[in-house]
């Protein structure tokens, strides 16, 4: 929202243990507002072509603020970067964002934050924030074992890289592991083996040597079918 008049601007440095005074030009600056907290980072930002020298301010990307008006991105170091703020061919302010200091300014309504790695966000009074953008979380591991009717014990596991059971001697002496590139093992007349239900998978205990009685588990560790042959 562009302001119709001059306005006297100031500008506050959002830190998160300090504050951090930002120089402004004679007569120009964004005004105060210690009441509201800058947003999270949001991802995207340009970056230079060329590192900068130290101390040199090299051109990133411009940013379209909420109003309308724009910021001027520039890398001046590692973790520093400066964001010159126009309304139309008028610069209001410039923001420093560095040393793990975020820079803060408002005018009129409008809600600018510079982080120390060069990304813009900003909004208008009444209207809401920008909402941090949350990376999903990824399919977590879990893992159950049973004590199978040949006194083995298989540890189901389902996780990230897929499905799969570990067949072990109740001592803890490993007899193998099969997946979906392996589904089957044998060992003393026991067959073990996954087995494709729809979009779930089960796994199966056979028992060769009391002629081909099963039992059928999911990954859960719970018993949901149990045929036995006549």
């Amino acid at each position: 929202m562009r302001s119709t008049r001059r306005t006297a601007l100031r500008t506050a440095a959002v830190v998160a243990a300090a504050a951090t005074v930002l120089a402004f030009p004679a007569g120009s600056a964004f005004a105060d507002s210690s009441a509201v907290p800058g947003p999270e980072v949001l991802p995207g930002i340009e970056q230079p072509q060329v590192k900068p020298s130290a101390g040199v301010r090299a051109y990133v990307t411009t940013v379209r603020l909420a109003d309308g008006s724009v910021a001027k991105v520039y890398k001046i170091a590692a973790h520093h970067f400066e964001a010159d703020v126009f309304a139309g061919s008028t610069k209001l302010d410039t923001l420093v964002g560095k040393g793990g200091a975020a820079a803060y300014g408002q005018n009129n309504g409008l809600h600018v934050v510079l982080q120390p790695n060069g990304t813009v966000t900003s909004w208008m009074d009444g209207r809401q924030k920008p909402k941090p953008q949350v990376k999903p979380e990824g399919k977590k591991e879990s893992s159950v074992r049973i004590t199978m009717p040949d006194g083995r014990i298989a540890k189901l596991v389902d996780g990230p890289n897929g499905t799969y059971a570990t067949i072990s001697m109740p001592n803890g002496h490993s007899l193998g592991t099969i997946d979906s590139k392996h589904p089957s093992t044998q060992n003393d007349g026991w067959t073990y083996k996954l087995v494709q239900d729809g979009k779930r998978v089960r796994f199966v205990v056979i028992d060769g040597k009391g002629g081909g009685n099963s039992r059928v588990y999911d990954f859960g560790g719970k018993l949901i079918e149990q045929y036995t042959v006549r």
